[in-house]
C-alpha cells in the first residue's frame, strides 16, 4: 500500500510539474519593420511598432492587413506623410476594444500628417451635378463612379492621431479619415480621430456609413461632409471639441439640391469651455451647420456648450442648428428635406434653428426639428480604445 501511494504521488508530481511548465506564457515580441511607398503585393504587418515613410499607397487589387495592437509613427520631420488605399485597394485593421490599432505621429502636435486617405468609385454629386471630381488633400486623384457597394476594405478599432497636415501642393489641409466615394461594402467601425488640425471625419460623397465614431479635439469640424455623401448606417457619433474647433457637423452638398441625404442616429456634440475658432475672425461656433444644399435626417442628438463667443468686443451666439444660406432655407429646410428630432440642447446660447443673417427666416415645417429632454446620444464603450495617455475620451 505505501508502496502505491508512494507511486502515485510520484506520477502526481510529474504531471503537475508539467502543467506548470505548460502554462507558462512567453511574451510575445513585437515585429518592427519601415512601411514605404507603393505596396504592390497583399501584406499582413503582424502585431508590432512600424515607422510609416512618405506617402503610402495601397494600389488597386491589393490588400493590406494591420493585426491588433499594432502602433504606426510617422515623423513630419521626414516631409508629407500618409496612408492612402487607392481605388480598388483594400485596408483591413483588424483593432480591438482592448488592441486598438493606432497611426500616429511622433511630435505629437496637430497637423503632423494627412491622415488616413481611402477612394474608391461610390456615387457622388459634385458641382455642377458632376459625377466625378479631383481630390483636395494635394494627391490630386480622381474620385466618384457608380459602384454603390465598393469595398474598401475594414476598418475596426482604430485611432487616427495629430493629423491634418497640407501635403503636395499645399492647396488643402487633410482630416484625420478623408474618404473619397467610398462605398456601403466598407466597414469603418469604432473610429478616433484624435487632435488633428482640420476636421475628424470628412465625406466627399460615397455611400459608406460610419458607426461608434469619436472626434476629439480636431481644430475644424469634428463631421463634415459634401459631393451628396449619402451613408445611411451611421450611428454612436461623439464629438468633443477642446481648445480650438468650428462646428460640431458641417453639412453641404457641394450646390445641389439632392433628393437623397445621409442618415445619423445618436449623435453627441459637445464644446468645452474656453474652445475658441480655428482662426481669429473666422467666426463658426455652431453644433450643426447648414449650407450649399446640405442635408440630412437625424436623431437622438445630444448638444452641450456652444455658448456665447466674444472675439474683438463683439459677442457672438452658438447655435443649435444655424442655416448659413437662404437657397438652403429654401430648398433643404422647407423642402423637409433636413430633419432633427430628439433633439436635447444644453449650455447653447441659441436652441431654435436661425439663419446666418436675419434675411434667412428659419421655420421647420411640423415635425421636422423637435426637442427632448431624454436623449441619450452616443452610447459608446469606454476602453483603451477610447483612451489616450489615460485620458479618457468619452466625457
Amino acid at each position: 500500500m505505501k508502496k502505491l501511494i508512494l507511486g502515485l504521488a510520484i506520477i502526481g508530481s510529474i504531471f503537475t510539474g508539467c502543467s506548470s511548465s505548460d502554462d507558462e506564457t512567453k511574451a510575445v515580441v513585437p515585429a518592427t519593420g519601415q512601411i514605404t511607398g507603393t505596396i504592390t503585393t497583399n501584406t499582413t504587418y503582424a502585431f508590432g511598432n512600424y515607422t510609416l515613410k512618405g506617402i503610402v499607397k495601397i494600389a488597386s487589387g491589393v490588400t493590406v492587413t494591420f493585426d491588433a495592437g499594432s502602433t504606426i509613427t510617422c515623423t513630419k520631420a521626414n516631409g508629407d506623410n500618409a496612408l492612402v488605399v487607392l481605388n480598388g485597394g483594400k485596408l483591413i485593421v483588424n483593432g480591438t476594444e482592448t488592441q486598438p490599432v493606432i497611426f500616429t505621429e511622433s511630435s505629437g502636435v496637430p497637423g503632423s500628417w494627412g491622415g488616413i486617405i481611402m477612394y474608391g468609385d461610390a456615387p457622388i454629386t459634385a458641382v455642377g451635378g458632376a459625377t466625378t471630381s479631383t481630390s483636395e488633400d494635394g494627391n490630386a486623384l480622381p474620385y466618384g463612379g457608380t459602384n454603390a457597394t465598393h469595398n474598401g476594405g475594414s476598418l475596426n478599432y482604430v485611432r487616427v492621431e495629430y493629423a491634418g497636415s497640407k501635403l503636395a501642393d499645399g492647396t488643402k489641409e487633410l482630416n484625420g479619415f478623408s474618404f473619397y466615394s467610398v462605398g456601403s461594402g466598407t466597414t469603418l467601425d469604432h473610429l478616433v480621430s484624435y487632435k488633428g488640425a482640420d476636421d475628424g471625419f470628412e465625406f466627399y460623397g460615397g455611400t459608406v456609413s460610419l458607426t461608434n465614431a469619436i472626434s476629439y479635439g480636431n481644430y475644424d469640424d469634428a463631421f463634415d461632409w459634401q459631393d451628396g455623401w449619402r451613408g445611411q448606417l451611421n450611428t454612436n457619433w461623439y464629438a468633443y471639441q477642446v481648445t480650438k474647433g468650428n462646428f460640431g457637423v458641417e453639412v453641404e452638398a457641394s450646390l445641389n439640391n439632392n433628393s437623397f441625404g445621409p442618415k445619423v442616429t445618436k449623435i453627441t456634440l459637445k464644446k468645452a469651455t474656453g474652445c475658441t475658432p480655428e482662426v481669429a475672425g473666422d467666426i463658426q461656433v455652431d453644433a450643426f451647420q447648414f449650407k450649399r444644399e446640405g442635408n440630412g435626417d437625424f436623431d437622438n442628438i445630444v448638444i452641450d456648450g456652444y455658448g456665447a463667443y466674444t472675439e474683438a468686443g463683439t459677442t457672438y451666439n452658438g447655435a443649435a442648428v444655424k442655416i448659413q444660406d437662404a437657397t438652403t432655407n429654401n430648398n433643404q429646410v422647407n423642402g423637409s428635406k433636413i430633419k432633427l428630432t430628439n433633439v436635447k440642447i444644453t449650455n447653447t446660447a441659441q436652441t431654435t434653428p436661425v439663419g446666418a443673417t436675419g434675411a434667412i427666416v428659419v421655420s421647420f415645417p411640423a415635425g421636422q426639428f423637435t426637442t427632448s429632454t431624454t436623449a441619450t446620444g452616443a452610447v459608446l464603450t469606454q476602453g483603451s480604445w477610447a483612451n489616450v495617455g489615460g485620458v479618457n475620451l468619452i466625457q
